[in-house]
């Protein structure tokens, strides 16, 4: 019970960075592999901030903790969403307007990648394997199921998780822009001729992707790694589980994420497998061997791709 409730604590971090992947995929037919960097760029701008507010963050009360973590949450979406925004203008939007092939979107998406993960190297003295200071006491325990404990910050963590992705459902599913989105999605000409404003879907739609994606950068760096290389490992792990759910399925990107947290953290540490077979070092290794089996008999992934009809 311990490792399946870290394993949905992982996933439901991989779901809201896979989220920003499928719907990018949606709209636009690519993936945007400078994502990870928006990931990260919500880490470092929700540190900031917090850190101005509160410094180090021991000792806090209740009251301030709850601030934390709505200060945290919001400060790392507006990063990610900013950067997002600036990425689809400067490195995809002018390649569009040119009907660049789809190799020089890779190329301009891998290289801002590198150029971001770089810049915030030197910017913050490159805090490789640092974490932010504890804003939350991670011994606390809040309950328990079957005898396992459920302690704070992985409740936290995976509550936000699922709020923003239910509110990210209702999103899609039933405002104007969730609409425009799908449409986009589903065939973008005809829905131009309809009268929805492509450039701005897609510029909305990168700005959503990256505000979930800074959100997750937040609760990731509390609970786990900060430094500027921070993304590289999760953001493939949410791209892996994107294809897992079917990319360009918003639910496929929820459920392949938390079914990637699961297994990377449950199989490893199963009693039937043992510790001289599998170790915990070896849970990338297991992750990634799970998606190859799934794509084999089910090449779309579990939902299969279906962003224009998704709700």
């Amino acid at each position: 019970m311990p490792y399946l409730i870290g394993g949905i604590e992982r996933g439901s971090m991989y779901a809201l960075v896979a989220l920003g992947y499928t719907l990018v995929y949606g709209v636009l037919q690519l993936i945007n592999f400078a994502h990870s960097e928006v990931f990260m760029s919500g880490a470092f701008g929700s540190y900031l901030a917090v850190h101005a507010v509160v410094g180090d963050g021991r000792d806090l009360s209740g009251f301030n903790s709850a601030l934390v973590l709505l200060l945290g949450l919001v400060s790392g979406a507006v990063t990610g969403a900013v950067m997002a925004f600036f990425l689809e203008r400067v490195a995809y939007r002018p390649l569009r307007r040119r009907g660049a092939p789809k190799l020089a979107f890779l190329i301009s998406a891998i290289g801002a990648s590198f150029f971001l993960a770089q810049l915030f190297g030197k910017l913050f003295n490159r805090l490789t394997n640092n974490t932010f200071p504890v804003y939350f006491n991670s011994d606390a325990v809040l309950f328990r199921i079957a005898g396992a404990p459920v302690r704070l910050l992985p409740a936290i963590i995976i509550v936000s998780a699922v709020v923003l992705m239910f509110f990210l459902d209702r999103l899609v599913g039933t405002t104007k822009l969730g609409r425009s989105i799908r449409a986009t999605a589903e065939d973008a000409p005809t829905a131009a001729l309809m009268g929805v404003d492509i450039d701005k879907t897609i510029s909305r739609t990168f700005i959503i992707g990256g505000a979930l994606a800074g959100a997750a950068g937040f609760l990731f760096g509390s609970a786990f790694v900060f430094s500027n290389t921070m993304g590289f490992i999760p953001g493939i792990k949410a791209f892996a589980a994107a294809v897992l759910g079917g990319i360009g399925n918003i639910r496929g990107a929820m459920i392949g994420g938390l079914l990637l947290g699961i297994a990377e953290t449950v199989i490893p540490s199963a009693p039937w497998v043992g510790t001289q077979w599998i170790g915990i070092q070896w849970t990338d290794v297991v992750a990634f061997v799970i998606l190859i089996l799934i794509l084999v008999f089910r090449p779309t992934g579990i939902l299969g791709e279906r962003l224009g009809r998704a709700a």
